[in-house]
């Protein structure tokens, strides 16, 4: 998404509307596997401080994710702010590190929206609440009913702390 910021960077105290599609890229981080089958829409603002330019939006659209105890492919909706400081590269630029340099008289902020996108978003995504999961011994879906596997035997590394919580519940 290439913004042109001749108006504003000229008119102190100025504001540039944003109103646009972004084309999302797949997307994996921290496990999941993000898909969009439709651009995210981007709408806020850009003001001229007279200092620095600031980028107040709010990005928002559909995204295909697995959940976390099924691995069920599903759609969630994910609406985000962004919020940054815009500098132009040669200028007194602050000490401070979170601020997005731009050069010449446009900005290219799909880097900055899927970075926000990479912070705002959570680890795990479940398909519904009460999702069951899969079986740990046969892997069947417990959503769809149960399997019939024998549910208590105990993982050998589990028994020794199993018998302790034992001793302090009868106790």
């Amino acid at each position: 998404m290439l913004i042109d910021l001749t108006d504003i960077i000229r008119n102190e105290n100025g504001k540039l509307t944003v109103s646009e599609g972004l084309d999302m890229p797949e997307i994996r981080f921290m496990g999941e596997e993000f898909n969009f089958s439709e651009p995210f829409k981007a709408e806020g603002v850009i003001v001229n401080n007279s200092k620095a330019l600031e980028l107040d939006m709010t990005v928002s659209g559909k995204a295909s994710v697995h959940c976390a105890r099924c691995g069920k492919p599903f759609t969630v909706d994910i609406c985000f702010p962004v919020r940054e400081t815009l500098v132009r590269e040669g200028e007194e630029n602050p000490e401070d590190e979170d601020i997005i340099l731009y050069s010449g008289k446009e900005i290219e902020l799909d880097d900055v929206i899927v970075s926000n996108f990479l912070m705002n978003v959570p680890v795990k995504y479940l398909c519904r609440e009460d999702c069951k999961g899969l079986c740990s011994v046969c892997g069947a879906d417990l959503n769809e009913g149960d399997c019939g596997c024998r549910k208590d035997d105990m993982d050998p590394r589990w028994e020794k702390l199993a018998e302790i919580m034992k001793s302090m519940t009868d106790t």
